[in-house]
């Protein structure tokens, strides 16, 4: 935990799950340059009235410290949402102080500040955009923040291309603000968000069929070649499995679980509201069948001793620093939600070394294909 000294004050700030050994802040430079702006250590105090709108917050750093404001927050993330929930109680706010949608969420009809924290994704930030575009008004104060290595031309082009004209600030600790005045004479037309585009012939049963993206989801215009490669090594199972795609991302997994065993039940889990909605759009391309959807950090929503099969490709970055925090979650959620017998499979790029934690958990842990950049392994609940 740590604490981000604010003009409104000190606030106690962690990620979600708070773990005391984790390294990494709840907040960076670009937000105590957003807040130090607003507090006006550069310009003016920043304090208009009307609807505050937060897009992007990590992990509820920025919605916590303007609490007072009652800010409407967007993001994309189950983790933030929970972030920002235990950030409000840790520093004594009530909890109704905030209120929090997701990037499916219809925004607020108007919008009269919006701060925005830039997503490392920019089709993410093109359809939010896109999506916040018809509430904005010509005397809407719009500030969005980011670190150096997250703003780029293409960054700024968005801003002036959706909502009017943009310019940029001095670094300052490797932080940068964008300032944008709103055009309402700009009609940027829809979002191109979702997009769709069909499986190559090669990946087994699932060759030839739709894939829906929303903005955001990795790899949204081709299949990834970590999940091509288990698509072609997916374990035929048979019978009334639960079948758990884990890290959904565009559901391709489970849906293919599903056309290879048609008595099989998926659930898709994600911490990516957009994940889960391009999961869903994919099922409903291609299977007219009844499916779950779970918003969750791994496996955490999930009944203990519920699940037969779990399919997994686990992210190894949060946002952008390295680390195999979330590999490690999935994996001890995997053990407690399958029932004695059932398997985890897991794909991931050979140098990661996925085969010394699953066998330190399950206690087994075997190779079931192998390339030249990523090994599938198979681990059985005893």
């Amino acid at each position: 935990m740590e604490r981000l000294t604010t003009a409104w004050g000190e606030i106690d700030l962690a990620r979600h799950p708070e773990d005391p050994r984790d390294p990494l802040r709840a907040w960076d430079a670009a937000d105590a340059y957003l807040l130090r702006h607003l507090a006006g250590a550069d310009v003016p105090p920043a304090d208009p009235p009307g609807t505050v709108v937060v897009l992007g917050d990590r992990w509820g750093a920025l919605a916590t410290a303007l609490a007072g404001r009652r800010p409407v927050q967007i993001t994309d993330s189950f983790l933030t949402q929970e972030a920002t929930r235990a950030n409000l109680a840790r520093n004594g706010v009530d909890p109704a102080a905030v209120r929090l949608l997701t990037t499916r969420d219809a925004p607020p009809p108007r919008v009269d500040t919006l701060l925005i924290r830039v997503p490392k994704s920019l089709a993410l930030l093109e359809d939010q955009l896109h999506r916040l575009a018809p509430s904005v008004h010509a005397d809407t104060l719009v500030v969005g923040t980011g670190m150096v290595t997250e703003i780029h031309t293409s960054t700024l082009r968005l801003f002036e291309k959706i909502l009017g004209p943009t310019r940029t600030s001095l670094a300052e600790k490797k932080a940068r603000l964008i300032f944008c005045a709103p055009d309402p004479g700009l009609h940027p037309g829809p979002s191109p968000w979702p997009r769709r585009y069909e499986l190559p012939s090669d990946v087994g049963i699932a060759s030839g069929r739709t894939v829906v993206n929303h903005a955001g989801i990795f790899c949204a215009d081709r299949l990834d070649i970590g999940t091509r490669f288990l698509l072609g090594n997916l374990p035929h199972r048979r019978g009334h499995d639960r079948v758990a795609d884990l890290g959904c991302g565009n559901g391709v997994l489970g849906m293919a679980a599903a056309l290879d065993n048609r008595d099989a039940e998926v659930l898709f889990i994600d911490e990516s509201h957009q994940a889960l909605a391009s999961a869903e759009a994919t099922w409903k391309a291609n299977l007219d069948a009844p499916v779950e959807l779970l918003a969750s950090d791994g496996m955490s929503g999930v009944p203990k001793g519920s699940v037969d099969l779990v399919l997994n490709n686990p992210p190894f970055h949060t946002h952008r620093a390295t680390t195999d925090a979330t590999a490690w979650r999935m994996f001890t959620g995997a053990r407690t939600a399958l029932r004695p017998g059932g398997e985890l499979w897991v794909i991931g790029n050979r140098h990661l070394a996925y085969h010394t934690k699953l066998r330190r958990l399950f206690g087994n842990c075997e190779l079931a294909a192998s390339n030249p950049k990523f090994v599938i392994l198979r681990a059985i609940k005893r």
